[in-house]
């Protein structure tokens, strides 16, 4: 049944979309057709959910914060559809073990590797988290841009405006080599500037400044 859900609700949000926001989608063929994948794009909106989920011709998971949702029903539903919470204030085991299986199941994972919206539309220094996931899988990742959304639905506001969307997909990364060089947290920290280096390129945009980035040992892989 929720992946009836999911297909119902991608089919709505693909149409909803191209009516109203000329949704358009460019380079979905660097989606690798089967076989575990994190996808990783920049986060500027709520709505960059269902706008990068409509662009993924697979059904895919969401790693997203605990309390995204705070309705009890409908958090259960999304769980059951596409949606892993994750606690920001820690390392959430539990959240990411999730992930970890569904990869190695061979499904579909979208990040947000900068761990929050951005208020000002510049990417920010990605965290750590997604270098423990492609440590631990093993899995290319897909990076994404998402364009538009910021202006459809930026942070604070409460109403949609219309405007054009797109979402720009790269071609994957593989991090094999990258996994001989560097180890534990290092890699972590390798992955997370590659993965972000990659998403400005796609949007033609400044890459993050992480020079005042903590040591990676002295914060929560997935912190704020």
């Amino acid at each position: 049944m929720s992946g009836l859900v999911y297909g119902l609700f991608w089919v709505l949000f693909n149409a909803t979309g191209r009516l109203f926001f000329r949704y358009r989608v460019i380079g979905r063929e660097h989606i690798p057709r089967t076989g575990g994948v994190l996808v990783a794009a920049n986060h500027a909106s709520y709505l960059d959910i269902p706008f990068l989920a409509c662009g993924i011709p697979r059904r895919v998971a969401f790693l997203g914060r605990h309390d995204l949702f705070p309705v009890p029903g409908l958090k259960w539903v999304l769980r059951r559809i596409a949606w892993i919470p994750i606690r920001l204030d820690r390392l959430d085991r539990k959240g990411f073990e999730a992930a970890i299986g569904l990869i190695e199941e061979g499904n579909v994972v979208a990040i947000y590797p900068e761990g929050g919206r951005t208020w000002d539309g510049a990417l920010r220094p990605g965290k750590l988290g997604i270098g423990f996931l492609v440590a631990s899988t093993g899995c290319p990742v897909v990076p994404a841009y998402l364009v538009g959304t910021r202006e459809v639905l930026p942070i604070g506001s409460k109403w949609i405006r219309l405007h054009p969307v797109r979402a720009i997909f790269g071609e994957p990364i593989d991090f094999t080599a990258a996994s001989h060089r560097y180890t534990g947290k290092d890699l972590y920290r390798h992955v997370s500037r590659t993965v972000m280096s990659k998403i400005a390129e796609l949007g033609r945009v400044p890459p993050p400044d992480d020079s005042s980035t903590q040591d990676p040992a002295a914060r929560p892989l997935n912190a704020e």
